[in-house]
């Protein structure tokens, strides 16, 4: 959630600080702050004001007085307040009691309490309700017992517990950045001209300034300077870092002409699309999935799949389910990640478990994972960022290819997704032999077939913002769906909760009279899903009693459908497609239904309140 750029060395560490934090607004953040490293001192500037902190912080460090014109080193932070109020004292970076130790931090030190209470006891001095804070006075007790910065970073995660991405800079060693990682992401850039270096918890932030990029694994911690870095262990033994290649260029973290994020990424869902099917299949009709890394008997093997995610992600196994139940006759689950790991799964070595996360650094998802494999199970990864913490874990990982995302909201990354695990569950149907080439050619026929209506499908955009606009004042949006336009239900009122605030439950449809009738009424807005899939004439029954208690409804059908525009008060329409694959265009309509009530609402599409886009925190 929060966010992480360090930088030393070059010509101008402000402006790569500031920019950074701005590459970086996108997770999510209530303050801001940086330290820079000056003249043997360290000077700090930090804001609150909500989604407002990094405009304030940038005019206190380009106006404030006594602000450093040189810096030799300097750390930035944008902060999702856990620990303590989203105040200015409790933003990052904190400080030692010297004020020559300054630190910035992403995660929860769990044992934070014990340790302050024990720094307390020695003499040390707080100035903030974080847990970050402890980190500083630990460093600062090393420091004077004589260690190097690096030595007391060190001896200083020895005696943590938790989650961490963490950067240290200290008055005493101008020029120098330690920085540490556990489970939180963190990678490590130097500068193409070899007089500058870079840490970040995300690529964007330092992305189109260096290209020579590393990542690290847990409990590794690096001394970075100016065109050099040294890695070791926590022991103190030095070890190569990991190589990190980065396809994306800064243009495609731009907005490129669109108002925000969110409508350049719902327009670019075709590419995505497109990308993460190319090179999938031989010409003999072979799926190819070469990245797995799992030997294919192991999967042709499986006796069961369990899916776990959050979210979007969510959404997009329970659509998997379908497709891998159908053509691989395999059982599937689906759990929320948060929730897997507390229930006592019943799990074994013929377990597939299969992650979805499109930052691969979902820490409820990760978690999941590790409680998998520590049953013996199998584990599969499903993301779109290279490198990251599930797929370094992971025995084989399957990627989307969407591009980076800016926007809070998934979308070109769930429709990667959805494609992605349809291409997964073909593959699982040809390994266990109970599809063809042919079937297989037919089948991937279709999906190749999905780019371009999904271009059909975004066309359609002013029909519908003009239902938007009819009901953007609405208060009470029911979604409703069967087989596999229930997901899309869900994932629609997800979509409308998310980003125009609206009250959106998704329901399957057929749980109406189960008691979620009970709340229609006139005045109340129904979103059917109502394509073409196996249930739809009984999602029609349904669209049918609500009408009859006065609900207005809004159906999503197929081209053509008469049936479906007469039973309806609105319709968005989408190209028919096989009803497997439906999810990828029924989607679409409601990810843009929600965009338009969200801007008429006044809305940060981009940036919706409460949210951020990269969860590390349970």
């Amino acid at each position: 959630m929060c966010g992480i750029i360090g930088a030393t060395g070059g010509d101008d560490v402000v402006a790569v600080l500031l920019d950074g934090l701005e590459r970086l607004e996108y997770r999510g953040y209530d303050s801001a702050g940086v330290v820079l490293q000056a003249g043997g001192e360290l000077w700090r500037a930090r804001a609150a004001r909500g989604t407002r902190s990094l405009d304030d912080l940038r005019q206190v460090v380009e106006g404030a007085e006594g602000a450093p014109s040189h810096s030799q080193a300097g750390i930035g932070h944008t902060r999702w307040a856990t620990h303590g109020h989203p105040t200015e004292l409790n933003a990052h970076p904190h400080l030692d009691c010297t004020g020559r130790v300054a630190v910035v931090h992403n995660g929860i030190i769990e044992n934070y309490r014990e340790l302050a209470a024990k720094a307390a006891a020695n003499g040390h001095v707080f100035s903030s309700d974080t847990d970050t804070e402890v980190f500083a006075h630990l460093v600062e007790d090393e420091l004077s017992a004589g260690c190097s910065l690096a030595e007391a970073v060190r001896a200083t995660l020895r005696t943590i517990r938790g989650a961490f991405a963490v950067v240290v800079v200290c008055a005493g060693e101008p020029g120098t950045l330690v920085a540490a990682r556990r489970v939180s992401p963190l990678v490590v850039g130097l500068g193409d001209g070899e007089d500058s270096g870079y840490v970040a918890s995300d690529i964007a932030a330092i992305l189109g300034r260096t290209r020579r990029l590393w990542t690290l694994d847990d409990d590794q911690v690096v001394e970075v300077r100016p065109g050099s870095m040294r890695v070791t262990t926590l022991a103190g033994k030095q070890i190569e870092p990991t190589a990190l290649s980065v396809d994306w260029d800064l243009q495609a973290a731009e907005k490129g002409g669109f108002d925000d994020f969110m409508s350049k990424e719902m327009h670019e869902q075709p590419r995505a699309v497109g990308d993460t099917l190319l090179g999938r299949m031989t010409a003999d009709g072979t799926f190819v999935l070469d990245e797995l890394r799992i030997d294919p008997e192991v999967l042709a093997e499986a006796e069961r799949i369990v899916v776990v995610a959050c979210g979007s992600s969510y959404h997009a196994g329970l659509v998997a389910k379908h497709a891998i139940e159908r053509w691989a006759r395999l059982g599937c689950e689906v759990d929320i990640a948060s929730e897997f790991r507390y229930r006592d799964p019943v799990l074994d070595e013929r377990t597939l478990v299969v992650g979805i996360s499109q930052s691969g650094e979902t820490i409820d998802t990760l978690q999941a994972l590790r409680e998998a494999r520590q049953w013996g199970a199998k584990v599969l990864v499903v993301a779109n960022v290279v490198d990251s913490s599930m797929a370094r874990e992971a025995d084989g990982v399957l990627y989307t290819h969407a591009g980076p995302e800016i926007g809070v909201a998934a979308t070109k990354t769930h429709l990667a997704q959805l494609v992605a695990m349809e291409v997964l569950a073909l593959y699982l149907a040809q390994l266990r032999g109970k599809l063809s080439p042919a079937d297989a050619r037919l089948l991937f026929a279709d999906l190749a077939a999905l780019p371009g209506l999904l271009e059909t499908t975004l066309a359609r955009e002013a029909d519908v913002a003009r239902v938007a606009r009819r009901f953007a004042e609405v208060r009470d949006f029911f979604f409703l769906g069967r087989h596999v336009g229930l997901p899309v239900a869900l994932e629609g009122a997800l979509k409308l909760k998310e980003i125009a605030y609206a009250r959106a439950e998704g329901y399957p449809a057929g749980e109406l009279k189960h008691g979620p009738i009970a709340l229609i009424e006139p005045g109340t807005v129904v979103m059917a899903v109502a394509t073409r899939t196996p249930l739809w004439e009984k999602v029609m029954d349904n669209v049918a009693e609500v009408r009859a208690r006065g609900a207005t409804v809004v159906v999503v059908a197929n081209d053509g459908h008469a049936a479906a525009a007469e039973a309806a008060d609105e319709v968005l329409w989408v190209p028919e497609t096989h009803p497997l694959f439906a999810p990828v265009l029924d989607i679409v309509p409601l990810q843009q239904f929600a965009y338009h009530v969200a801007k008429l609402r006044g809305c940060d599409v981009d940036r919706p309140r409460n949210l951020a886009k990269t969860v590390t925190v349970e």
